[in-house]
């Protein structure tokens, strides 16, 4: 694989990127939105989240980490990186993984073809 071969894959990866950032967001947020209303509000100050938490049942604790699994997602694509995913990754497998089924075909053929050049770099 010579230099030119290897950066029009970045770039081929990169501008798909790019196109997904929005629409892998918006489905992320959508899913973040409707999870915080199924909670009572969630308060910002640490102790306060501290003694919401305590204060939840199983299943709304299950629905608060996903929440903040989401909240954390649609921060590093927006470019606020995050601990546990790669400040210099657009769009982490997990945010990929979160929004299977919440997306169009459209979208998801996409996804596809990014994971193809994101996971699959050797083949190409």
């Amino acid at each position: 694989m010579n230099v030119t071969t290897t950066n029009m894959q970045r770039d081929g990866r990169d501008l798909l990127a790019e196109t997904l950032r929005v629409p892998v967001w918006n489905a992320l947020a959508e899913r973040a939105d409707a999870i915080r209303r199924s909670l009572p509000p969630r308060p910002n100050d640490p102790h306060g989240h501290y003694v919401w938490l305590r204060s939840l049942d199983d299943d709304q604790a299950r629905r608060a980490e996903l929440l903040d699994r989401l909240d954390s997602l649609c921060a590093h694509i927006s470019g606020r990186p995050v601990p546990g995913y790669a400040s210099d990754d657009p769009l982490p497998v997990a945010a990929l993984d979160e929004v299977d089924g919440f997306i169009g075909n459209d979208v998801a053929l996409l996804i596809a073809r990014y994971r193809a050049r994101v996971l699959l770099p050797a083949r190409r």
